[in-house]
């Protein structure tokens, strides 16, 4: 039989080497959220979504709504041009001011895509005689960047400060400058970084630090302002912030905060800015309304940090493997191999429970879960539920497959 040298039989091939056996007994993934919510009701229930980015319930909030709606009749859809060269709107600056305020730091700067953030800003930071330091658990955007960069790169072990010291004391001072990347709520595990620790690191050793914050802005801390308020440390003390627009600003799109003269030199010489259309008008305006309901309604925050904690608190009591999660939006429930992840997923389906499993691509083969997002939506009628149905679910699992679970624990 000939070879089949086309991109599709190229396609074809890589399909079943990467994820052959994943969609063996079904596709639960791609599946239109609107048509699950009326199969629901059709059904008389109603869809329990665990699956969307919606931390503080604000998605269909009504003045986010006016104010696309305010602005698609003032300015139009897109922003029509790179900023630099004809692209530029008054709501950009607005909102940039805007966001900066709420982080805490000097200045913002937006762009239209939030995975594009990390890429463009990690890879064009750093030249070849610099050392760039990222966590092993880090998201794939961070990956993209450092792959990107010029810099020397050197992965540590996940929130592990006493290796990163040692990579610190072994290599810092063969390189002109040293980035340190991480994430503040990890978006796989629940957990979070411990930043007293990296900024000590991070001024003991002249380094800068990038703390990615696309999970924890309006989930930690009190008023939702991110890891820096989570612990009591002054935000301006990170060099770089990177955020998104598509978790509880309930949009699209990235941000940077940072010194002001940094994102000023950032507007000329990102390629992912410069090269790139800013953010359409619409979409800048519901971002800048949902931060003004973070800030008018600060009880939402609150009551996503209860919702969160009480799953986590309820999936240890029923016996379940949540890794390190420490109960702040993001939990993780393990399963021992993929068979019993795809078939937790649709048990729950079954129950009109929305929550696609994670296997091979998004984590290591041999680390299938659940990813719970919580949401301030949420009751605690519905996180009980869906922990018993889990419950139920988990206690018929082979006794092999359960002890392989414990161990991945």
């Amino acid at each position: 039989m000939a070879s089949d040298f086309s991109l599709t039989g190229y396609i074809a091939r890589r399909a079943r080497l990467v994820g052959g056996s994943v969609l063996e007994n079904g596709n639960p993934f791609f599946a239109p959220l609107d048509r699950l919510q009326a199969e629901a009701r059709s059904h008389g229930a109603v869809l329990t979504s665990f699956a969307n980015y919606d931390y503080l319930g604000i998605s269909d909030h009504q003045a986010i709504k006016d104010a696309a709606h305010a602005a698609l009749d003032r300015v139009g859809v897109g922003a029509l041009g790179s900023r630099l060269v004809g692209g530029e709107r008054l709501i950009h600056a607005e909102f940039e001011r805007a966001i900066a305020d709420f982080v805490g730091s000097e200045a913002a700067l937006t762009l239209v895509s939030g995975y594009l953030t990390n890429l463009t800003t990690i890879s064009s930071l750093l030249g070849k005689r610099d050392l760039i330091l990222y966590d092993e658990l880090s998201h794939n955007s961070i990956m993209a960047g450092v792959a990107s960069c010029k810099a020397n790169p050197v992965e540590f072990r996940h929130n592990d400060m006493e290796y990163l010291r040692h990579v610190l004391e072994t290599q810092r001072a063969n390189h002109r400058n040293c980035l340190i990347v991480v994430e503040s709520l990890y978006s796989m595990d629940g957990d979070i970084a411990n930043l007293p620790e990296l900024l000590k690191l991070k001024d003991e050793f002249h380094a800068w630090l990038l703390v990615d914050e696309a999970h924890s802005i309006g989930v930690l801390g009190k008023s939702g302002r991110g890891v820096s308020e989570h612990f009591g440390e002054d935000p301006k003390r990170i060099d770089l912030i990177i955020g998104t627009l598509s978790k509880t600003f309930v949009s699209c799109g990235g941000f940077i905060c940072a010194q002001k003269a940094i994102l000023d030199w950032m507007k000329y010489l990102l390629p992912g800015f410069v090269y790139s259309v800013g953010l359409p008008p619409v979409i800048a305006a519901a971002a800048g309304a949902a931060l003004q309901v973070i800030k008018d309604e600060p009880g939402r925050v609150g009551k996503l940090q209860a919702n969160a904690s009480r799953f986590l608190e309820k999936a240890k009591e029923a016996g379940l493997s949540t890794g390190p999660a420490e109960g702040y939006a993001i939990v993780p429930v393990m399963f021992p191999d993929m068979k019993s992840t795809m078939g937790a997923s649709e048990y729950l389906m079954q129950r009109s429970i929305y929550a696609p499993p994670i296997v091979q691509v998004g984590v290591p083969k041999g680390l299938p879960r659940i990813r719970f997002f919580i949401s301030a939506r949420h009751s605690f009628e519905e996180i009980d539920r869906t922990v018993e149905a889990l419950k139920t679910y988990s206690a018929g699992i082979p006794k092999t497959a359960a002890l392989a679970t414990k161990v991945l624990a």
